[in-house]
């Protein structure tokens, strides 16, 4: 800090005195011109803004993601045109399920977003450390997310309401096997893999389009915690690990791979895939390995960056866009919603969430409005002044003899795929997956414990068993 910097006000007036507040004498009851004071206790009053309902706990970063492989053949993104790209982008990672309150070592998946500063706009990759999730319906997810927060009575956690939902939810069976896995507990935001998990659209320049999912893969390995391992720490080492990793050097990469897949493949698709609870097989739709994204910056600021960061799913660039996974379609609303509610209309006006290029909206007014000029604010107008430009119009999306109306998934397999996860497993590995399962449902109701044990029986018929003894136990 320069030495002849001077105290001032937020409006820029030099400060005489920080320490003492002006009063009828030295004993006596403070006057009313004391607006620096009030201007300090009324900033001070409104210093937290509301925490996110999710994702609440997180740390930010940094980087860089540098294009290997040219993927021109299926996206005019001009970010993933030519080999040795590289683009600046924000990361932030982040528990789930709890609050500013929680742990690190929860164990909850962990949310990997990334912003890429294009020169075409943000494009935003608003994703997990799963490549699955609980639901494939938006319909349900604030009673998801009401299940995993603490009882609405008590305010203490409840593990036997997540369970109950679970139990009445086989669509999560698959996220949960792996949050009760190994899997559960990362050691460090270092140690995880980052997945985009939705379905999205990539299309070229000709018009093609084709499906597409991110995948990151640390290339500082996948580490974990055991529950015993997980108590004896910090609640806030993730954090500190982060920070000084970055400050000594010592910068963690993921290294950036695709699966694409193109119309053709995804009307015979052997499942539908765009749903949220599935992945794509590997050996039905290869990996491809497409770039390096690194950090290499810690945030000046934790509450003015990382805090205030605010991704949204649909923030796309011209040639990227949705599917018709009904969880994305869903965020597309949801996440700008939030953002504004939680941060404010002009969030995207912030350092750490302006795009790096230039940009134009007509967007005037609401709180805290910054660089807006007094020129037209409405479009068609008669002037040379902002328009829409054709040329980035994504390819129709036929529906083929589509109905709508409410479509029942109670027929879909939701357990061959937790099946084969559990069978990837070595014998160690399932037995602190399912000793996990029977610690949890152990406080469960009975009709629960059925439930879940069914499902567990339609992925693996060990699996069930393996939950089963163990429950027994502790009966």
């Amino acid at each position: 800090m320069k030495q002849d910097q001077v105290l001032t006000t937020s409006a820029g007036a030099p400060v005489a005195d920080d320490n003492n507040s002006v009063s009828a004498g030295p004993r006596g009851p403070l006057t009313f011109d004391n607006y620096q004071l009030f201007e300090k206790l009324a900033h001070f009053n409104r210093e937290r803004i509301p925490e996110r309902v999710v994702h609440a706990r997180g740390a930010g970063a940094y980087g860089t993601f540098t294009l290997s492989k040219s993927l021109k053949e299926y996206t005019r993104a001009a970010f993933l045109q030519d080999e040795g790209q590289e683009t600046d982008l924000f990361l932030r990672f982040s528990t789930v399920g709890g609050g500013q309150d929680s742990s690190d070592y929860a164990r909850d998946p962990r949310g990997f977003a990334v912003k890429f500063y294009t020169d075409e706009g943000n494009y935003d990759i608003v994703g997990n450390n799963t490549p699955v999730f609980f639901l494939n319906d938006p319909l349900k997810f604030p009673d998801f997310v009401h299940s995993q927060k603490k009882n609405p009575r008590t305010n203490l956690p409840d593990p036997t309401r997540m369970w109950e939902f679970w139990a009445n939810h086989p669509q999560s069976l698959h996220q949960m096997t792996v949050l009760m896995s190994d899997r559960g507990i990362p050691l460090s935001w270092r140690h995880v893999n980052g997945y985009g998990s939705h379905t999205f659209g990539f299309w070229n320049e000709k018009g093609d389009r084709y499906w597409v999912k991110w995948h990151f893969k640390t290339d500082q390995g996948i580490r974990c915690l055991t529950d015993d391992e997980a108590a004896t720490l910090p609640p806030h080492g993730a954090q500190r690990d982060l920070v000084e990793a970055i400050d000594r050097g010592d910068y963690p990469s993921w290294t950036v791979k695709v699966q694409i897949m193109s119309e053709d493949q995804a009307r015979s698709f052997p499942f539908n895939p765009f749903d949220l609870t599935k992945v794509w097989p590997h050996e039905l739709v290869p990996l491809q390995e497409v770039g390096k994204l690194v950090l290499n910056r810690n945030v000046d600021s934790y509450f003015a960056e990382t805090e205030q960061s605010a991704f949204a799913p649909s923030n796309f660039v011209p040639g990227i866009g949705p599917s018709p996974d009904k969880m994305l379609q869903a965020r597309l609303m949801a996440y700008q919603d939030a953002h504004r509610y939680r941060v404010g209309v002009n969030h995207n006006a912030l350092a750490v969430n302006a795009p790096r290029c230039p940009f134009h909206t007509y967007q005037r007014d609401g709180a805290m409005a910054t660089g807006q000029d007094g020129s037209h604010n409405f479009c068609p107008n008669d002037q040379e002044l902002p328009r829409p430009d054709a040329s980035v119009t994504p390819p129709p999306l036929p529906l083929e003899g589509a109905w709508v109306q409410a479509y029942s998934q109670h027929e879909e397999d939701y357990f061959s795929q937790a099946g084969d996860l559990y069978r990837l497993m070595t014998n160690d590995q399932k037995d602190r997956l399912t000793e996990t399962i029977a610690g949890g449902l152990a406080e469960a109701e009975t009709s629960v414990q059925e439930r879940i044990l069914s499902y567990l029986e339609k992925a693996d018929s060990s699996y069930s068993a393996s939950v089963a003894s163990k429950l027994a136990l502790l009966a």
